[in-house]
Parts: C-alpha cells; sequence; structure tokens
C-alpha cells in the first residue's frame, strides 16, 4: 500500500474519534434492537448477528430510498416505527435518527426501552465514529472497528494521484436541487477529486439550481441522481443540455445520497470509476 494511502487511514483513525472499550466477544451482551432509520438499518445489516434484528424501517424494503441491498433487507421484519409495533416486538434498544418524533422516544423509554440517536453525519470521519458507536451499543464493538476500518480503506483508494486537478461537477437531484457544503456526498466528492460548483457557488442543502444557471456555467461534470420512476427528472434531462458538449454526464445512483456506513463504499467506489473516466 502506497505511503499516502497509510496517512489517509492514519488520519480516518485519529479523527473525531470516541475512545471504545473492547469488550471480549464471548463475555459481552448483545442486546435485541429495532432500527427505525434507513441509514442505521444498513450499518446493523453489516455488524449486528441476525438475531439481534427484530426489525428494521420500512424504508429499507423499498428500493426508492434503501440504502442496503433490499434482498438483505428483507430477511428482516420491518415496522412503521410506531410505539405500538416496537412495544409488540419487545427490543432491549431502539436505533433512530435525528428526526425520530419526541413523544415516541418519550413513550418508548417509560416502557424501559433504551433509545440511541444518532444525527446525520456530515463527513466520512464522523460516519466512521457512528458505525464504532453503533457497534459498542450493540455488543459489536469489534465489527464496528472492522467496518470502519474498511470504509476508510475504500475511501483512501478512491482518492485521485497527488497534483490531479479537480474537475468542477454539479450533483443534480430531482427537482434541480443540489447538495449543501456541509453534506457528506459533498465529503465524497471532495475526497474523490471533484470540486463540487454548487458549494463553491455557496448553494445550501436542497437548494435548487435552475437550468438556465446551468447552462450558462456549465460545470466539466453533471452527475444526476433523479430519483428511480419519475423518468429521470425532466429537467436533469433537458434537450438543452445536449448543447453542452464540452461537458459530461454521469448517473448517481440516488441510493447513494443520504447515508454513511457502507454505503459509503459503493459511492467512492463510483465516483473513482467516473473520475478515472477523465484520464483516459
Amino acid at each position: 500500500m502506497k505511503t499516502g494511502v497509510h496517512l489517509a487511514l492514519a488520519s480516518f483513525a485519529l479523527a473525531g474519534c470516541t475512545p471504545l472499550a473492547d469488550v471480549p466477544g464471548d463475555s459481552v451482551h448483545r442486546p435485541t434492537i429495532v432500527s427505525v432509520n434507513p441509514c442505521t438499518d444498513a450499518v446493523l445489516g453489516e455488524i449486528a448477528d441476525p438475531a439481534q434484528i427484530l426489525a428494521i424501517s420500512h424504508y429499507s424494503h423499498d428500493p426508492r430510498s434503501s440504502s442496503m441491498p433490499v434482498a438483505a433487507a428483507r430477511r428482516f421484519r420491518s415496522t412503521g416505527g410506531t410505539v405500538e409495533e416496537i412495544l409488540a416486538l419487545k427490543p432491549d434498544i431502539v436505533i433512530a435518527g435525528a428526526f425520530l418524533p419526541y413523544n415516541t422516544k418519550a413513550a418508548l423509554e417509560q416502557f424501559g426501552i433504551r433509545v440511541v440517536g444518532f444525527d446525520i453525519a456530515h463527513n466520512v470521519p464522523e460516519s466512521l465514529d457512528q458505525i464504532r458507536q453503533i457497534g459498542l451499543v450493540t455488543g459489536n464493538a469489534a465489527r464496528g472497528r472492522d467496518l470502519a476500518a474498511k470504509i476508510a480503506t475504500a475511501v483512501a483508494q478512491a482518492a485521485p494521484p497527488p497534483g490531479e486537478r479537480p474537475v468542477t461537477t454539479i450533483l443534480w437531484q430531482s427537482g434541480g436541487i443540489v447538495p449543501g457544503d456541509n453534506t457528506l456526498v459533498n465529503d465524497l466528492l471532495q475526497r474523490t477529486g471533484f470540486d463540487s460548483l454548487s458549494s463553491r457557488r455557496g448553494l445550501r442543502q436542497a437548494d435548487y439550481l435552475p437550468l438556465e444557471a446551468v447552462l450558462h456555467d456549465p460545470p466539466t461534470l453533471i452527475l444526476t441522481a433523479g430519483t428511480p420512476g419519475d423518468g429521470e427528472d425532466r429537467m436533469l434531462a433537458h434537450p438543452a443540455l445536449q448543447a453542452l458538449v464540452h461537458t459530461r454526464r454521469e448517473r448517481f445512483d440516488p441510493s447513494m445520497l443520504y447515508c454513511g456506513g457502507p454505503t459509503i463504499v459503493r459511492a467512492v467506489q463510483r465516483l473513482a470509476d467516473i473520475r478515472r473516466g477523465f484520464r483516459s
């Protein structure tokens, strides 16, 4: 492995991490879990024992919203996240995202169920730290560390060669919205050799970028991330874009936009593959 990759891995190991206890696998208690967030579903599917997972969110059973392979997700029961459903499953822990309603959390805790919430990860180090924390909470600390190391390796291997000029890029989602500066996907773009024009222009998460602005100041690359089933969004496929002869267009699966965890591996591999296309 090259020295640069070693240094990148070392930086991931140190950045934003909380020290974790190394509990022997034979003696650790592994609690039963209900996950009501598709991002934590994907992490649990990689590190938890299947018997621990009593249910995952219904989003992970839907190809339009899942961040894990749907076939893998459908091995587990799904839940809509209501208090009644969760209480019937009798989990030790509920793992949720940042938007779990307060009343739901309070009701579950009133019945003695521990609720652990995780905010949206805004960058790779935050995502790796969350994975380690999920591993610790669920009694799978070693597996959490292994998954975090696997992701850190994939990100380091997807980095462009030193000194290579970034490719100016717009990631365009359905309806013409773009990711903001403080988002995980923007961090992944920067780490894999892309210069996000929406970030440079000061656009925030889910800001609208009109077609006229793209035509007036076109990037070298447009990544289209329309939702499956929407016809790739009429604006993203507008005939006027064909006039941008010096702008390449590539597809970026929307399932790789919102979650960290194992999704990062697929995302950086896809971005690295696109980036290599500019060297040919």
